[in-house]
């Protein structure tokens, strides 16, 4: 039974083509995997899909009565509403009320209790409280914290739950999986593949699409292809439909060019000639001159400073707390030249803090840590700190200055930043009009930029495309400095580190 559809979709940004006569039709037990590089326009897709964005051309239709939620790609903002007032907002009318009750049990204003019991009676209130409750209970979320006080992971199994709590007919899903940990995001899988609403998701955890989705779309110059089948099967798929277009395109060219070559023949071939093959030039011409190339790939690399010391960093008998959280308890270990080590553990279990303290960045309460010769630090944290978002990317990366030294040499800025796949437009854009991938991309652009023999990279792979992120790989399987990350994307861990920190969340 179809939810909904488009239907000659079209949308552009000037002359940049993001939808071009798209047709789709989503039906009950779809769960779609929406692929694409990054800024070809899937959040854009996904707002065209949940009415927030008008088309230039064509219709959207959805069945009447059907629910939606959608989960944003930015983080819910760190402010002083209560987890209990955001999740309980995923309700609409009701979910204020909830909040506006669980507000009210905690006062002694009876009269605005009962007025507000009363409102809950009339829209069935104590069953969609059970259902906010159980959904903090099954995210493990503190009802009574402000979001404030959480980190980038918890407030992101906040939105998560704001989303699932309304138990909508169709979910939409813009990368998930960032900021969480390794067992929100295996509870995050199983809850999505019991999910019995049709559910359309935006993500680059290639493991998360393989163990949830059932069918995949990919948006390319402005088309969108549907295939029925795993993530595995639509990258055989995929192969063979690109070589296919190579061959088409190779053949087409081929013609054309003879067809140019009659066509400026001397005067005997041009007063014999046939006008139907001049108009059939005409419109090859025309075919040509609109076919838009596939994006190229992006190249860069990590500019590599001199050798460390073989020892990088050494830590005796660390300890650190927040308050009464400890978060390292008594920790010792040896970080030698080449080791590339991944670290993980839930969310706030203290990863972040561990890296400042191997970089030296945070003194810990006890214990020592001592830091090699001759380090040259290449770090990224998660949140993109290090990026102006009312500045461009010339800015951003190369400081206001057109020409940027890389490997010793000068290079011009432009074409420094088309390695990274920007446009000489795009360069141009203040950050904060950038999607999520494009700024990680720019973080990366900054971070290469400069000589390293120790790259720390916090969450690197939040929003990067997969084929960024497979040269990531590439680049850092080649890199002969040291490596730590922070990662829960489970497939780039199993592809680059050589070891593993795990932090068990309690100093261990």
């Amino acid at each position: 039974m179809p939810l909904l559809k488009l239907d000659k979709a079209s949308l552009h940004f000037g002359t940049h083509v993001i939808l071009d006569e798209v047709n789709l039709t989503i039906s009950r037990g779809d769960k779609l995997g929406l692929l694409g590089r990054n800024g070809t326009g899937k959040t854009t897709l996904l707002k065209v899909m949940a009415g927030e964005a008008a088309l230039d051309s064509g219709e959207r239709w959805l069945r009447p009565g059907t629910r939606m939620a959608r989960l944003e790609q930015t983080l819910p903002d760190a402010d002083a509403l209560t987890v209990y007032d955001v999740v309980a907002g995923g309700l609409e009318e009701a979910g204020k009320l909830l909040a506006e009750y669980y507000q009210l049990i905690q006062g002694e204003d009876m009269d605005a209790l009962a007025r507000v019991q009363q409102q809950l009676e009339a829209v069935d209130g104590w069953n969609l409280q059970q259902r906010v409750d159980t959904t903090l209970a099954q995210l493990q979320l503190p009802a009574d914290a402000t979001m404030g006080e959480l980190s980038g992971g918890w407030r992101r199994r906040v939105a998560l739950a704001r989303a699932l709590v309304s138990e909508p007919d169709i979910l939409l899903l813009d990368e998930p999986t960032n900021h969480l940990d390794i067992p929100a995001i295996s509870w995050l899988e199983e809850q999505l593949r019991n999910f019995r609403g049709c559910l359309i998701l935006i993500t680059h955890d290639r493991r998360f699409l393989q163990n949830v989705v059932n069918c995949i779309g990919e948006l390319d110059r402005g088309h969108l292809s549907v295939w029925r089948g795993d993530y595995q099967g639509f990258l055989r798929h995929r192969e063979q439909e690109l070589e296919a277009e190579a061959r088409a395109n190779e053949l087409f060219d081929k013609k054309l060019a003879q067809e140019e070559v009659w066509i400026r023949q001397g005067i005997k071939a041009r007063r014999t000639r046939n006008e139907g093959r001049v108009r059939a030039l005409k419109a090859m011409r025309s075919e040509r001159s609109e076919r838009r190339e596939r994006q190229g790939r992006a190249d860069f690399g990590v500019e590599e400073a001199s050798r460390s010391g073989k020892i990088v960093a050494e830590l005796e008998h660390v300890s650190h707390a927040f308050g009464d959280k400890q978060v390292i308890k008594d920790f010792s270990t040896i970080v030698q030249r080449g080791d590339r080590i991944g670290i993980v553990g839930p969310n706030g279990a203290g990863k972040s803090t561990l890296v400042k303290i191997l970089l030296g960045q945070l003194t810990p309460d006890s214990g020592s840590v001592k830091l090699g010769s001759k380090l040259e630090i290449a770090y990224s944290d998660q949140l993109r700190g290090h990026l102006d978002p009312e500045k461009d990317l010339i800015d951003n990366v190369c400081g206001g200055r057109d020409f940027i030294e890389i490997n010793g040499k000068n290079r011009h800025a432009i074409s420094y930043l088309g390695d990274f796949l920007f446009s000489p437009q795009r360069v141009r854009t203040p950050v904060k009009a950038l999607s999520g991938g494009e700024q990680n991309r720019a973080v990366l652009a900054r971070l290469f930029s400069k000589p390293a023999n120790l790259l720390v990279l916090d969450e690197p792979t939040n929003d990067l495309d997969i084929e960024t992120l497979e040269l990531l790989e590439e680049i850092l399987l080649n890199f002969e400095g040291t490596v730590l990350l922070v990662s829960h994307d489970r497939e780039f861990m199993d592809n680059v580190v050589t070891s593993l920190l795990i932090l068990e969340g309690t100093g261990r």
